[in-house]
């Protein structure tokens, strides 16, 4: 299965460095290929959200029979598997394919960074909005521009972190 994986990863490696040629000179390697992907399951994040809330749930309040979930957490929490595990996956084998961990602890790392994001998301949204008294849609954009530096570092020198050997070589 991980060669599977890797294959796809280098599919998809090609395809995002062809349309890096024209940011050659402003951004990263490294940096471009984590926003594609990274902008790629936003995209599948929120068009599944869609498609579930509307479609599956039909906007509908969730009852599992000892609990009831409004369907916009429903969609949420039935979307977040997919994301979690096609997020994974392409910053493992597209993004930051030099880490040498394995993977178990890359897993629980990328588990820990995502839970990170999602308590930085709920503060960052309640200081912005409730003491600060910014406009929902700005303290979002701002909150979003945050977690996803917040992110980029952990998952970089964290989730999968190389040696100090590998980051030399590479820069």
């Amino acid at each position: 299965m991980r060669n599977f994986f890797e294959k796809i990863g280098e599919l998809i490696i090609s395809i995002v460095d062809w349309f890096y040629f024209p940011f050659l000179h402003f951004i990263p390697k490294e940096i471009f290929r984590y926003g594609a992907t990274g902008g790629a399951n936003t995209v599948l994040d929120i068009g599944l959200y869609f498609i579930f809330y509307r479609y599956v749930l039909e906007m509908q309040i969730l009852d599992l029979g000892f609990v009831s979930i409004s369907a916009h957490i429903a969609a949420f929490m039935m979307v977040f598997p997919i994301t979690f595990s096609t997020g994974f996956l392409l910053a493992k084998y597209v993004t930051f394919t030099s880490s040498e961990l394995k993977g178990k602890i890359q897993l629980f790392r990328y588990l820990l960074t995502v839970a990170g994001s999602i308590l930085l998301n709920y503060v960052f949204l309640k200081f912005f909005v409730e003491y600060w008294g910014w406009y929902a849609t700005l303290s979002k954009i701002s909150t979003t521009l945050l977690v996803i530096i917040y992110s980029y570092v952990a998952q970089r020198y964290f989730t999968f972190r190389t040696s100090k050997k590998q980051l030399t070589n590479s820069q």
